[in-house]
């Protein structure tokens, strides 16, 4: 999930590629290099990926160029911007708190992971690789906890001071630094002596694997790492300059954001083939064999510093957006300062992330199958509901006349140079995307392994 800093609301990018950057920093984050790959290890490999690429271009590119349009018009945050935009007398407004709740439950899982991350970084730091594993992490409760509290305590901080502005000068260079690094580990991966059957499962679709579920997983990742129906896009659109159509916009951000995710792909498949990892291993999987690949390299603790360093920037960079999203709602229900906001948001979601810090070892709270989580519960409310019902409703408001409506819709998007939208992809836009959406959505509600 990828969001923006709020602390250009309301001024545009002046340079492009500063925008692009920007974008990209938004888009690296845990959904690409954690998540992605765990999904795409249990979904049966390039069979998924397929998928998911198809997911990204039916629904990802006119979700987001509906969050962008949106957010450029309305110019306010999510749980105004419906009320600002609808007819009167409807009720389209009523979504602007679910994407507030929305958000809440993602900073209750996002931000542990972001723990995590921390907390490998100073395990290489330390010299401490080679003895420490992820399930000895996650059931240990104080590291959990020390490490959220830093996470959530660092974040609230920068959001209540103005060193934001040099902390985004700082994550683009980080960001660039992430994916040249990325880009050396592809390269390394592929040059494993066992790398052959991993690019095999990652790259072979192998069609009879192809089912329900997989489909399911695909459009709910491919709506996770965009992270559109929930706001932060929309607040990301409002930065946008007119002189740039959405379309070339949402088409730029979702390929950076997938090149990402297939490079995470390449390092991490390859690195489980040789050297014995299951490649479905779930949530453990970057962490695991991002060690092993390091534990097994030439100078790999410079190597797994600097990743997990870089990570720490893609990861806060999200936590951030979310947090601040979080906060603009909340201040703009309440009418807080934004210090006392920041305290009470702050206390607020560190208590709340505790059930996800603790959920491997003294919460102990099964929500579905045997193994599921505090973490498998929040994502449940993000992923598998908020995110696709949010697209959803996006697509019911953009397109018809009952809600904004599609030539409102269409002169916001196409302001600009860049691609436009065409008269040919109306039917897409209004039919085909959010009736896919809903099927995909019901069916996978149906067959959820509720136990």
């Amino acid at each position: 999930v990828s969001m923006p800093p709020a602390s250009m609301a309301g001024m545009t990018c002046k340079t492009r590629m500063g925008f692009i950057m920007l974008s990209a920093g938004c888009a690296i984050g845990c959904g690409n290099v954690w998540k992605f790959p765990w999904m795409c290890g249990q979904n049966g490999g390039g069979s998924f990926m397929l998928v998911y690429i198809l997911c990204l271009i039916l629904l990802g590119i006119p979700a987001m160029v509906m969050e962008f349009s949106v957010g450029r018009a309305a110019q306010t945050s999510p749980v105004r911007m419906y009320r600002k935009l609808e007819k009167p007398g409807t009720k389209w407004h009523l979504w602007g708190s679910i994407c507030l709740l929305g958000n809440i439950a993602l900073i209750a899982f996002y931000s542990v992971v972001t723990g995590w991350i921390i907390y490998y970084f100073v395990k290489f730091l330390t010299g401490q690789n080679s003895s420490f594993g992820f399930a000895e992490m996650i059931t240990n409760p104080s590291v959990n906890v020390i490490f959220l509290f830093v996470t959530v305590a660092v974040a609230f901080l920068i959001l209540s001071t103005d060193i934001q502005k040099g902390l985004e000068r700082i994550t683009k260079y980080m960001m660039s630094a992430l994916l040249v690094l990325m880009l050396v580990l592809a390269v390394h991966s592929i040059l494993l002596d066992g790398a052959a059957e991993g690019l095999a499962f990652y790259l072979t679709p192998d069609f009879s694997k192809i089912n329900g579920s997989v489909i399911v997983g695909a459009m709910n990742q491919a709506f996770f790492t965009l992270s559109t129906g929930m706001g932060g896009m929309a607040i990301f659109g409002s930065y946008i300059d007119k002189k740039h159509s959405l379309m070339g916009e949402s088409v730029n951000v979702i390929a950076l954001d997938t090149f990402v995710a297939i490079l995470a792909g390449f390092i991490i498949f390859p690195a489980c083939s040789t050297y014995g990892l299951e490649v479905n291993a779930g949530p453990s999987l970057l962490f695991d064999t991002m060690a092993s690949v390091f534990n097994h390299m030439a100078g790999g603790r410079i190597w797994g510093t600097l990743f997990f360093l870089f990570m720490i920037f893609a990861a806060l960079s999200t936590v951030l957006g979310v947090c601040e999203n979080i906060l603009a709602m909340v201040r703009e229900l309440t009418g807080w300062s934004r210090h006392k906001g920041c305290i009470i948001c702050g206390t607020g979601i560190f208590l709340l992330a505790l059930t996800t810090a603790l959920g491997y070892s003294v919460l102990h709270f099964q929500p579905f199958a045997e193994g599921t989580a505090w973490l498998d519960f929040w994502d449940f409310i993000v992923s598998t509901n908020v995110l696709p019902l949010g697209s959803l409703v996006l697509t019911l408001f953009c397109c018809n006349k009952f809600g904004w409506g599609w030539d409102n819709f269409v002169a916001e998007a196409n302001t600009g140079k860049g691609l436009k939208i065409r008269p040919w992809m109306r039917p897409i836009f209004r039919y085909v995307a959010p009736l896919v959406i809903a099927f995909i959505y019901i069916y996978g509600m149906a067959t959820f392994q509720w136990r």
